[in-house]
């Protein structure tokens, strides 16, 4: 299975996504024995360097320095492969899905919606000027991706039986 996610820049929420359930898939007993990839990408802006305020949110997560340097930002149009490939497409709001390649729309879902069935938009941490603002955006993601992980692993247990 293929998960893109998706956000304005891939500069804050959606990097953060990444790195975060990549973690979290290598560390579940039950998804790590499957296939399971973990990417994201932009659907608006082009973007060369992740935000300082993520990278200081990744930390406080245990990332290291080397990890968080190593991640490079995509765009949609740089990068399309990305959103072929991709099995599904989670983005933070609804917006991302009007921005995401018409072709590919039906695969997409918002992060709430994937965790929890509902949509609740995840506002752009971006235009937050507090780091602890930042960070309460990051928290939400968090629990999100930890309910998805659930939600997956249940998925794949009762696959299994």
């Amino acid at each position: 299975m293929k998960i893109l996610f998706v956000c304005s820049s891939n500069v804050c929420r959606s990097p953060f996504a990444e790195l975060v359930f990549r973690r979290i898939v290598k560390n579940s007993p039950v998804l790590s024995r499957k296939n399971i990839e973990v990417s994201s990408s932009a659907v608006f802006n082009r973007s060369k360097v992740i935000f300082p305020k993520a990278a200081v949110s990744l930390k406080r997560e245990g990332f290291s320095e080397e990890e968080i340097a190593a991640f490079k930002p995509s765009f949609k149009w740089t990068e399309p492969e990305k959103f072929r490939d991709a099995d599904v497409i989670v983005g933070m709001s609804k917006m991302h899905k009007w921005l995401t390649p018409r072709k590919y729309r039906k695969k997409f879902v918002t992060l709430s919606e994937a965790a929890e069935g509902k949509y609740t938009p995840i506002p752009d941490p971006f235009l937050y000027k507090s780091q602890e603002e930042y960070d309460k955006v990051m928290s939400v993601i968090k629990v999100y991706l930890e309910e998805l992980a659930a939600k997956l692993e249940k998925a794949v247990s009762e696959e299994e039986m």
